[in-house]
């Protein structure tokens, strides 16, 4: 254990000592009746993301930053929700926020839209829909979401009888406003790409809210919106504060720097004093003892001796205690230490379940709950007590199952994207690690298509092809949209889930990397998958967005032609190699023949010439010709030109040897018939790469 575990682990113990559950932070305070923080630069230790939010260098960006218009929601919320409301005293807090924002938009002309709000709602969920809806409620159920917000609004729009494109408003439940203010009033323009400061109060003895707006760090005597009101009927006990941002084919861009708050005013129960002067019955002795002068001496003598063994045997005593003591903590520390690592690290992370639940939950671990294995565990169906079902990853017993288990939850626990497979909790308990994430009713693309198309019927090919553009939305987001770069290193169709709508949820993190933008990567023993690995990572084991790129590409070729990466052909031995078998058909000018025959002709020929070239394109042996995955999301979209890929498939020399054995190169679990190739694979096998 390293010094800041150890550090975090006696502070746990500090805490259970004091039965303080407490947590208090340099940055953050907290009491029952007040809240302060101050973030000079945001961080995902405090706050929540939700949507298309993400966090870069310290600055929160709440919506896609993209060079094409783009429709865009999302949400950041403090993890910690704020007191507003005493039910025992029937007292409401005042609160006082400031922060800094800038609204951008590349091109103003043609692209505009929709502006930022700051919100108080008792969810810590709160996400809605894109465009004049501002992320705060959905297009659908407009009276859904709870919330008291102050907009930035950037587009007028007319079903919320907006007066301009450039105003500040307050809404309660609903985005029309109670009262606006034009912000060329005070010569501010809210998307001029400036840094803008807002002060927001609320006085509740006032029945007041006011905002301040300023193009400097100085407040502004006067107020840009003054609006009474008193807010104590939408006020919750518990409420969550945070910021929701939107577009609507738009390219503006929506940034939080730096965020202040302080709630106050609450008055708490004052306790009750019977007797003020402290006087009872038994104060004054109305039958005093009257002292012997020879017993008080044997007294004092005895007294002296007390006091003498006491001031010998008290120390010994304590030291005594606290070396038990010492060793029990120490003993049970060395048996739970992979359990307070893990804790350590989720303070405030995911819910932790118990073993006990979640063994009910899967009716005792039973093999018949089984619905998928990976590298390093299994997967089980988990029927909650609450009815709601589950799937429970519990990773093996070993040095692997744990090294896996504490990456994926390090990771995907601060990942916020809707083509992710959410994750619900974890526990750590009797040595097992189990994981819990939201079930996804139809499994894996494999699944649907090689094993049980019987049963859900074959992917259609509008479900192909959204699929493909989720995938490589969740991509571009880990690429290029994290404060840290994360690279997945094992994309492939039996970790990319489907929900019930049949939208792709890509999962297992049990791999992946986290690193630093523009940092070169490091070499590390190659991971993955047979067939969806890209030769320069087989060769050289550096793992890059470019290497997850050329998985993509694999798994995509597969969803359009209906074949698994590596196949044994019908009659003979030979292995045949999907990626060279598409790019085959594409030198004959043919390559909308290798699309699944199963789809009988339902399909769009110009989305599956375009899918199939976006396939070749991303499994290009050159790393470098490879396109982003931001740029293969607009190809997907229409919002780029497609990529010229040649007739003949590149080729690449590399060294005599291989720097790692093909047995370290291939990871498989025995258990996973999906894994498809056995541990020993000669390099005749893998047609992909060119050995000179």
């Amino acid at each position: 254990m390293n010094s800041r575990n150890h550090l975090v682990f006696l502070m746990i113990l500090f805490n259970l000592m004091l039965n303080n559950p407490s947590t208090t932070s340099s940055e953050t305070t907290s009491a029952s009746s007040t809240t302060t923080f101050h973030f000079p630069s945001l961080s995902l230790q405090n706050l929540t993301l939700l949507g298309d939010s993400h966090l870069r260098n310290g600055v929160v960006g709440l919506t896609q930053e993209s060079g094409v218009p783009s429709s865009s929601a999302g949400t950041v919320i403090l993890n910690t929700p704020v007191t507003f409301l005493s039910p025992t005293t029937n007292s409401t807090a005042s609160f006082s926020t400031r922060f800094s924002f800038t609204i951008h938009n590349a091109n103003r002309i043609s692209s505009f839209g929709d502006g930022i709000s700051f919100f108080l709602s008792p969810s810590n969920q709160t996400i809605g829909s894109p465009g004049g809806y501002l992320a705060l409620v959905n297009s659908s159920k407009l009276t859904k979401n709870r919330f008291i917000s102050v907009e930035f609004d950037t587009r007028l729009d007319t079903h919320f009888n907006d007066p301009n494109d450039n105003h500040v408003g307050l809404d309660v439940n609903t985005l029309e406003s109670i009262k606006t203010a034009d912000c060329n009033s005070i010569g501010i323009d809210l998307k001029s790409g400036n840094y803008i400061t807002a002060w927001i109060d609320y006085w509740h003895d006032g029945k007041n809210l006011k905002v301040f707006l300023s193009e400097s760090s100085k407040k502004p005597v006067y107020p840009i919106l003054d609006v009474n009101i008193d807010l104590t009927p939408f006020l919750q006990e518990l409420m969550y504060v945070g910021f929701s941002g939107s577009t609507e084919g738009s390219t503006e861009t929506h940034f939080i720097t730096n965020w202040s708050f302080t709630s106050f005013g609450i008055r708490r129960v004052k306790p009750r004093i019977t007797n003020p002067h402290n006087v009872t019955d038994n104060t004054i002795s109305k039958n005093p003892e009257i002292e012997v002068p020879g017993e008080v001496g044997n007294r004092s003598n005895r007294h002296k001796k007390i006091g003498l063994t006491v001031g010998i045997l008290g120390p010994v005593f304590f030291c005594s205690v606290l070396i038990v003591f010492g060793y029990v903590t120490v003993r049970k520390w060395r048996e739970a230490k992979t359990d307070m690592n893990i804790q350590a690290e989720l303070l405030t992370g995911p819910k932790q379940f118990s073993y006990k639940e979640l063994k009910a939950a899967t009716n005792g671990f039973h093999s018949g709950r089984i619905i998928g294995h990976g590298a390093f565990g299994s997967v089980y169906k988990a029927v909650m007590s609450s009815g709601a079902v589950a799937a429970v990853k519990r990773s093996k017993h070993s040095h692997e199952g744990k090294t896996e288990f504490l990456a994926e939850l390090s990771i995907i626990a601060c990942l916020r994207h809707k083509n992710l497979v959410p994750l619900q909790g974890w526990c750590v308990e009797r040595g097992e690690l189990l994981l819990v994430y939201e079930y996804m009713p139809y499994g894996s693309i494999d699944k649907v298509l090689y094993e049980e198309s019987d049963h859900f019927g074959f992917l259609k090919w509008s479900h192909r092809y959204n699929i493909s553009i989720g995938l490589a939305s969740v991509l571009a987001y880990l690429h290029q949209e994290c404060e840290q770069q994360v690279i997945h290193r094992d994309i492939k169709a039996s970790n990319v889930m489907l929900d019930a709508n049949f939208n792709a949820r890509l999962g297992d993190f049990g791999l992946a990397r986290i690193m630093d933008h523009d940092k070169s990567p490091v070499s590390t023993l190659t991971a993955g998958t047979m067939g969806y690995l890209a030769p320069e990572y087989l060769q050289y084991g550096k793992a890059t967005d470019k290497t997850d790129v050329f998985s993509y590409g694999v798994v995509v070729l597969e969803l359009c032609c209906g074949r698994r990466p590596i196949e044994r052909e019908p009659e003979g031995h030979k292995m045949i190699n999907l990626v060279d078998w598409v790019w085959g058909l594409h030198s004959k000018g043919a390559i909308c023949d290798a699309v699944d025959k199963r789809l009988d002709n339902e399909f769009d020929m110009n989305e599956v010439r375009k899918l199939l070239l976006v396939g070749l394109s991303c499994a290009n042996p050159d790393s470098e010709a490879r396109p982003s995955m931001r740029r293969v999301l607009q190809i997907l979209n229409n919002e780029s030109d497609e990529m010229i890929v040649p007739k003949m498939k590149p080729t690449l020399s590399f060294s005599n040897s291989l720097p790692l054995s093909i047995e370290d190169i291939i990871v498989s679990s025995l258990e996973d018939e999906e894994e498809d190739l056995p541990a020993s694979v000669s390099p005749e096998v893998v047609p992909m790469i060119k050995i000179e």
